[in-house]
């Protein structure tokens, strides 16, 4: 990270909750699971699709872990009686693992190739995403060109082997490029997905929407909204900017 952004982040982590949360709600449904309901029904009304997200992953106890369990169960229930056009979003660290793979493909870790061929050859359906976690450069691509480039690699070895493919960025390159691959295979809607954050480039979303392709919304709601707004706005430090400015004018 950037040193002035990781001053940023510094400067945010310290500003009191009570002061962030407000402009850390644009990212967030709310803490109940009726305000994930009534995100995710707006989405809906506009021809999107939602993933619904239950806030709280470092769990270090099986009481925690069995509560988690319950809540994705209330979920999953509440999407079903409310007919939504969602899924759920499940982190194995939240019922309990503590260490092990992700449920997703992180472009920049070195592996993922290797990773991809063995979901190929399962057909498996397969969430793409660049990665963000620190890791050593033995482990993971540094550079963005490199990043980019291994994803754009990896997106055409899921979608001409036939994958159902979560294309998740928010990368206007990385998304200019699906679209000519999408093109250029003449894929289906139902080959594919372009999957966003909650409140993050709503007209790049609207754009892919407006487009002709499904969109799908990653929508989190609970009351570990901090640590979740943290991690976000370490992932895209012109978050954490676009907070402070929204401080300052507010005060």
């Amino acid at each position: 990270m950037h040193p002035i952004n990781k001053l940023l982040l510094t400067v945010l982590q310290r500003i009191p909750k009570g002061l962030v949360k407000p402009v850390a709600m644009r990212y967030i449904a709310g803490e109940e699971l009726e305000d994930a309901v009534r995100v995710v029904r707006g989405f809906n009304a506009r021809g999107m699709m939602a993933t619904v997200d239950v806030l709280g992953e470092d769990v270090s106890t099986r009481e925690e872990a069995e509560q988690a369990r319950e809540a994705c169960a209330k979920v999953l229930k509440t999407i079903q009686e409310e007919r939504l056009d969602s899924n759920l979003s499940i982190k194995l660290t939240q019922f309990g693992l503590k260490i092990g793979d992700r449920l997703c493909i992180q472009a920049y870790l070195r592996r993922s190739e290797g990773d991809v061929k063995n979901l190929i050859r399962a057909k498996a359906k397969v969430r793409l995403v660049k990665g963000i976690y620190e890791e050593p450069e033995t482990i993971a691509f540094k550079r963005t060109e490199e990043i980019r480039r291994n994803y754009l690699k990896l997106l055409r070895m899921l979608l001409e082997a036939g994958c159902s493919v979560g294309i998740a960025t928010h990368d206007d390159f990385l998304v200019k490029s699906a679209f000519q691959f999408i093109r250029e295979m003449n894929l289906p809607q139902n080959a594919y997905e372009f999957q966003m954050l909650y409140g993050v480039r709503p007209k790049l979303r609207d754009q892919i929407l407006a487009g002709g392709h499904r969109m799908r919304i990653y929508v989190p709601f609970g009351i570990h909204w901090y640590a979740y707004s943290m991690r976000r706005f370490q992932e895209d430090p012109q978050m954490v900017r676009y907070i402070l400015q929204a401080l300052l004018i507010k005060n």
